[in-house]
């Protein structure tokens, strides 16, 4: 495809990649490597500059095919949705934990190619780059500041203490280690250690000098957040009816658990059959986590292909890696580089000193990160032909993604995937985690009352999601953090999967007999990302 629309997709990527090579890196773009991301107020001026420009520019094209319908549609509303997240100043407030800029920025290392001495260079000046990257996204909150620009001050104390756990433990010594000795090894100690000490000086700064300027309430209020839920869903919602829908879909899985933990012993309570299946279904030491994680990868891409999706050969694999020493709390997926020299991988947070782990609550999250779910639907948009724009094949909406990625768990359930003692409690658990997230995310950042018509606390929102949304204890703290600093973004699971569902009952209640779910999902794969507003139409007009 070389329409003009398509053009200005593909000229929009790569200049944003040279204003912002660590993202671009990230994404695994084919462009040339720059070590640094201007995270400063010119910086992000300039990223903007490009939005308004190329929002300008395409409101000159005509689209002169369904293809570029499509293009055009989704460039102007991810642009548009971007647009407005810089108009109300959000870059010159952005500190969240436990995910965030400065986790991107110290995650873009690992992401970057090291299979040879030059690459390994490359390795080298990124991690020399990272106490300027930190000064420059300083300069940026020190502007905010001035303007009454201010993050929570929960956000700035947490990412303070996930700062000093980079520096304190040698965040970046491991994957240094792996080049072994060479030529680049001094210029990897000295980058390392550069960076370890840029970590360090921003926890300071953070806890001594932002802290306490920084706001005291959490909530970001309805303006902000309903930028924040355009960005993230692709849609405007009705954001109190949401709110109201989270917790009759919340009540509605806790039935399912109820019933469910009596499977795994008639009479037994949920906490009981937890305890039961801990004691029960798990695997002991790193390397037998592992291979537990990678051999359910293997089957669900071995069991998927060719019945219910058509699997392009290079995505008929998954790497699985375990980040030690990770405050996320939760699993994660990065998708190949755009010439599949980059594998898919999932992300495994292991805690500390955890040697044992539960594989019964694990497998729906094999599904979400891997196959069906995100590996397939991201790597689908790394082999899609010429219908879909570079933009297409390397933006994301949550809500359409992460609404797939739930989705691949319901259809897991579907396929009577989860077979073995307690794993369908798991898939449950999980669901009631995502429910539990739209009502404490629309809750606090709205300032709506709970049922009982209580008000929303940090204390209130770790019990929702403890005793509710069955989360395990371990994560409740990191868990909530994220939700009050990345609003928008947690209801992006529940909303998106059911999004998903209606699109796909529509489709059976029009099509009939004609309907078929293999087809489909490729279909709707091929589309690649659209936001919600869009996604029922979309997915129409494919048949």
């Amino acid at each position: 495809m070389t329409s003009p629309i398509f053009a200005l997709c593909d000229e929009y990527v790569t200049r944003l990649a040279v204003l912002d090579p660590v993202r671009a890196g990230m994404d695994g773009l084919d462009v040339a490597f720059a070590p640094a991301t201007d995270y400063g107020p010119d910086g992000h001026a300039a990223r903007a500059a490009l939005i308004s420009e190329t929002l300008g520019r395409l409101t000159l094209l005509q689209p002169q095919n369904e293809a570029d319908v499509r293009a055009a549609a989704h460039l102007r509303e991810r642009l548009e949705a971007k647009l407005a997240w810089h108009g109300i100043g959000e870059p010159l407030r952005d500190v969240q934990a436990p995910f965030g800029l400065v986790s991107d920025l110290r995650d873009s290392v690992d992401l970057l190619p090291h299979g040879t001495d030059d690459q390994w260079r490359d390795v080298a000046a990124r991690l020399a780059a990272v106490p300027g990257m930190l000064d420059s996204w300083r300069a940026s909150l020190e502007s905010g500041l001035a303007q009454d620009l201010r993050a929570a001050r929960r956000q700035a104390l947490e990412l303070a203490v996930q700062l000093d756990l980079f520096a304190a433990d040698g965040t970046h010594g491991e994957f240094v280690a792996k080049y072994g000795d060479g030529p680049v090894r001094g210029e990897l100690d000295r980058g390392a250690a550069a960076a370890h000490a840029g970590y360090a000086e921003a926890a300071r700064y953070l806890r001594e000098d932002y802290a306490p300027r920084a706001a005291a309430g959490d909530a970001v209020g309805a303006e902000r957040y309903a930028v924040a839920a355009r960005l993230n869903l692709g849609a405007d919602i009705d954001l109190v009816d949401a709110y109201e829908w989270g917790w009759a879909e919340l009540a509605r899985i806790e039935a399912e658990l109820t019933a469910e933990a009596g499977r795994v012993r008639p009479g037994a309570s949920l906490e009981e059959a937890t305890a039961i299946l801990n004691e029960t279904y798990y695997v002991e030491g790193l390397d037998a986590y592992r291979g537990w994680l990678q051999e359910r990868h293997d089957w669900a891409i071995e069991e998927l292909h060719g019945t219910h999706f058509d699997i392009a050969e290079p995505l008929r694999r998954v790497d699985v890696t375990l980040s030690l020493g990770s405050t996320s709390g939760a699993a994660s997926y990065t998708s190949p580089n755009e010439d599949l020299t980059r594998p898919g991988r999932t992300w495994w947070p292991v805690n500390g000193d955890q040697t044992r782990f539960a594989t019964w609550s694990e497998l729906t999250t094999i599904f979400h990160e891997g196959v069906p779910g995100h590996h397939l639907q991201l790597g689908a948009t790394r082999v899609a032909g010429d219908d879909l724009s570079r933009f297409g094949k390397n933006s994301w909406v949550s809500g359409h993604g992460e609404g797939w990625a739930l989705y691949s768990e319901r259809l897991a359930d579907e396929l009577g995937w989860f077979t073995e003692p307690g794993t369908r409690l798991g898939m449950l658990g999980g669901s009631a985690l995502r429910a539990a997230r739209v009502v404490i995310d629309i809750g606090v950042h709205l300032d709506l009352p709970l049922p009982d018509g209580s008000k929303w606390t940090f204390e209130k929102a770790c019990d929702v999601l403890l005793n509710r949304g069955r989360s395990e204890a371990h994560r409740v703290h990191a868990e909530v953090v994220r939700y009050f600093g990345w609003p928008g973004q947690a209801p992006s699971y529940k909303l998106g999967e059911r999004a998903w569902l209606a699109a796909r009952e529509e489709a059976r209640q029009r099509l009939g007999a004609d309907f078929d779910l293999r087809r489909w999902h490729t279909a709707a794969l091929d589309l690649g990302p659209v936001g919600l507003a869009g996604l029922a139409d979309a997915l129409r007009r494919i048949g």
